[in-house]
């Protein structure tokens, strides 16, 4: 019989692979952002209505400055909430 240290997969186990991080607007080539669309900005933010970083995002620096005005604009105009307690 096998003890608990001779333990032999057919496979492997994995560990989970990390997906390369790329930006959303280079790769379809979106140059301008529209601030007066809610639902896709709604991407964007978290439940609580603050901006999402980039490291979870992917969006370059350059985008994300962009995504950051149009949330802001967006607030202003009440697209979107400053605050809300369960947006999604």
């Amino acid at each position: 019989m096998a003890s608990n240290s001779e333990i032999r997969y057919l496979n492997p186990p994995q560990a989970e692979q990390k997906r390369k991080k790329y930006c959303r607007f280079k790769k379809s080539g979106i140059k301008y952002i529209d601030y007066k669309d809610g639902d896709f900005l709604l991407k964007f933010i978290n439940e609580q209505g603050k901006l999402l970083p980039r490291r979870l995002t992917g969006t370059s620096l350059k985008f994300q400055h962009k995504v950051s005005q149009a949330v802001k604009r967006a607030r202003h105009l009440a697209i979107l909430p400053y605050v809300a307690d369960g947006l999604k």
